[in-house]
């Protein structure tokens, strides 16, 4: 195995662009295997790397890591993104599925007909505006800290960063009533290792298009129509 961490996915975003920032945010190097056909698919299945039959699969310090939440904690762990304590750690965990439960509305967002992008569109905001960003920007207000957890850079911030970039694909001024938010953004995405990933040239994937939604389905053999929530 590599000594870089090496993530078997496709070429875009979906469950694995997480991982992603997570491992740019602290500051690793990773390489990528892209999956572009079945046959690679077939292989990882063949060879029992695929412990659930799925992707993301990464290959990180002699192991072979499947499921997202899993690799995620791994990572956040091993690079001090975790918090101080078992509290702290409770407390990213809930910022964490919170914020997870908001990306779920956008994550098969690419692959709706038009109609129900347009929907779902409109159920993204409304969540995002009077379910979850409230309950992130109560908490900054309240402890008037920089960060969400224990005043220290953490897994909870970068995953809140995501998704409000995320969201602010949909609506622009998604923001426009969040203050704190709107400084947090600003804060997170000026810390070093967050700034580079952010910018053009990065390993952080553009919006799913077309073709990567045809990739999936083809690798996949996705053959049904996904539905809005």
């Amino acid at each position: 195995m590599s000594t870089k961490p090496k993530l078997y996915y496709f070429n875009g975003r979906g469950k694995m662009e997480s991982i992603r920032w997570l491992l740019a945010a602290a500051g690793v190097e990773f390489e990528e295997e892209f999956l572009e056909t079945r046959d690679q698919y077939e292989k990882l299945l063949q060879g029992g790397s695929l412990l659930f039959q799925q992707v993301p699969m990464v290959e990180i310090d002699g192991m072979r890591m499947v499921q997202t939440r899993a690799i995620l904690s791994y990572i956040a762990a091993k690079y001090n993104l975790y918090g101080k304590d078992l509290k702290e750690r409770a407390l990213i965990d809930m910022y964490v599925g919170g914020t997870d439960d908001l990306m779920g509305f956008i994550l098969m967002f690419p692959f709706l007909s038009a109609e129900d992008k347009e929907k779902q569109r409109v159920l993204i905001v409304q969540k995002a505006t009077s379910r979850y960003f409230p309950v992130y920007e109560k908490v900054l207000k309240d402890h008037g800290q920089d960060f969400l957890v224990g005043n220290n850079f953490s897994w909870a911030d970068v995953h809140l960063l995501e998704a409000i970039l995320m969201v602010e694909e949909k609506k622009s001024d998604v923001l426009s009533g969040f203050p704190q938010l709107q400084a947090f953004k600003a804060r997170i995405s000026s810390i070093p290792t967050i700034k580079k990933f952010l910018e053009p040239g990065s390993q952080r994937k553009p919006v799913p298009d077309d073709k990567y939604v045809e990739t999936v389905r083809r690798v996949l053999r996705m053959y049904y129509d996904v539905k809005a929530n």
